[in-house]
């Protein structure tokens, strides 16, 4: 009987600290994240940051929709605007505020820039980006001229 006991709990303990490890739970910081907010994919404004009020994000809520799937965001005007309500990137990975090829609009993005990427212990800006957002995404500039920033956006 005590022995069981103790297969039992050892048992629990390791389902336990395998969660932990993000690699039998399901998180999405595994292999294939997928983004929680910034990033999630999406048809309309509105299936964008679930959960938090819109209003209280610093800039206007969007989807990009010249990315394939969507791509949720929000307006802001630096750095600091993304990710400054509680709830808003609860995977704590930085985000830059850039222009989006010639749209000339500042908006919020998942950064791949190199201290994002060391960061991570990542040496691969591609692999960040696969690991912690998307399976499909990949690194590439922002192509927003002179105010280019390196960002994680689906291939295509």
């Amino acid at each position: 009987m005590q022995l069981s006991r103790i297969r039992l709990t050892s048992t629990l303990l390791l389902l336990a600290g395998a969660c932990l490890l993000d690699s039998a739970c399901g998180s999405s910081n595994s292999g294939a994240g997928v983004p929680t907010n910034t990033g999630q994919t999406c048809s309309l404004a509105t299936d964008c940051y679930p959960g938090l009020d819109a209003a209280s994000l610093h800039g206007d809520v969007e989807c990009l929709t010249r990315v394939p799937n969507g791509y949720c965001t929000h307006s802001c005007t630096t750095d600091a605007d993304c990710c400054a309500v509680p709830g808003e990137c609860p995977q704590a990975l930085a985000e830059v505020c850039a222009p989006f090829e010639s749209t000339g609009l500042l908006e919020c993005f998942l950064s791949c820039e190199d201290a994002a990427v060391t960061a991570s212990g990542l040496a691969d800006s591609n692999a960040f980006c696969q690991s912690y957002a998307n399976a499909a995404f990949i690194c590439r500039s922002t192509g927003g001229g002179s105010k280019n920033r390196k960002v994680c956006v689906p291939d295509g």
